[in-house]
């Protein structure tokens, strides 16, 4: 596979899989939804990495979603209904059957060069291992949101090699992480996570870890997530979610009572501290009237995390 993409000037080196000559067989998914100018990067990044994914799918809700990105040898281009975890569960069903590793990236996520092979060497490294989570050496999440250019200047400075660490027990964060496919085979995210999903990342990880091997953050694996702000989910449906979907994965089993009570105080309180003056880029009365209605919910004994669509 050969692109020509201006996001990085790399070159591409060989990779053995254990036991053989041959480079494993990765496929990257990217979940979209009205980002065209973003997702064009990421699919750039991913052609541009020193171990490129033998198939890429982007999981769209309709063209417009897409641009002019067209699907080629090693692209592939899938229409689902609007959900992160619908999305994402298309990938996992139209992932390649040879497939070693999964690796789940936002549209709004730049990854360095290396990422991909970095996180295939840890894979390779200890049979244990089912999940890597990589390093955000800068989060958009966070602000205002970064650009492109940021994404380029922290990255043009970055050296995988001076993060050799490897922390385990973290949870997997949805911008940038990848799963060993036999670790994953025959689970879906749960659909009922709507929207954006919120936790659906640490849902799906616990359920791997319950069974299927060690959750990694792994040092070496570096990017940078945007964090665009363009095409969020609203506050109101994004505040239902910050409490009710604890509450319902403490009930699966999938979050501890503590750990869910954790979340939920530290995003209400956020919203209540922050609605008085709020930054320009969160709706955080939206969301904390969104807290509101969920706590209602929880008071009756409803565990409706999919309600939130309906706000």
């Amino acid at each position: 596979m050969n692109h020509d993409n201006s996001i990085f000037n790399t070159t591409h080196g060989a990779f053995g899989r254990p036991g053989s000559n041959e480079a494993p067989h990765i496929c990257a998914g990217i979940a979209t939804r009205g980002r065209p100018a973003e997702v064009a990067t990421i699919v750039a990044c991913l052609r541009a990495q020193t171990l490129q994914p033998t198939s890429i799918i982007v999981a769209c809700t309709s063209p417009d979603d897409i641009g002019t990105l067209q699907e080629a040898d090693d692209l592939r281009i899938v229409y689902v209904k609007p959900g992160l975890t619908r999305q994402r569960n298309a990938i996992l069903d139209r992932m390649p059957a040879e497939t070693d590793y999964v690796a789940f990236f936002d549209d709004d996520f730049v990854a360095h060069p290396d990422w991909l092979r970095e996180a295939a060497n840890a894979f390779q490294a200890d049979a244990a291992i089912a999940c890597v989570t990589g390093h955000v050496v800068a989060d958009g999440i966070l602000g205002p949101g970064l650009t492109v250019d940021d994404a380029r200047r922290e990255l043009a400075t970055a050296q995988p090699g001076r993060h050799g660490w490897i922390h385990d027990g973290y949870s997997p964060y949805g911008c940038n992480m990848a799963f060993r496919a036999s670790a994953v085979e025959g689970l879906r995210f749960d659909e009922r996570l709507v929207l954006y999903g919120w936790l659906e990342d640490r849902d799906f990880g616990a359920r791997v870890a319950q069974a299927r091997g060690r959750l990694v953050k792994l040092g070496s694996a570096l990017g940078v997530h945007l964090g665009v702000k363009r095409a969020r989910v609203p506050g109101r449906r994004l505040g239902y979610s910050q409490v009710m979907n604890p509450v319902y994965m403490m009930r699966k089993g999938t979050m501890s009572r503590g750990e869910a009570c954790v979340q939920i105080l530290r995003n209400v309180a956020a919203n209540v501290s922050k609605s008085i003056s709020p930054e320009t880029y969160i709706d955080r009365r939206g969301r904390l009237a969104g807290n509101l209605i969920a706590f209602g919910d929880v008071l009756r004994g409803r565990r409706t995390p999919e309600r939130a669509a309906r706000l």
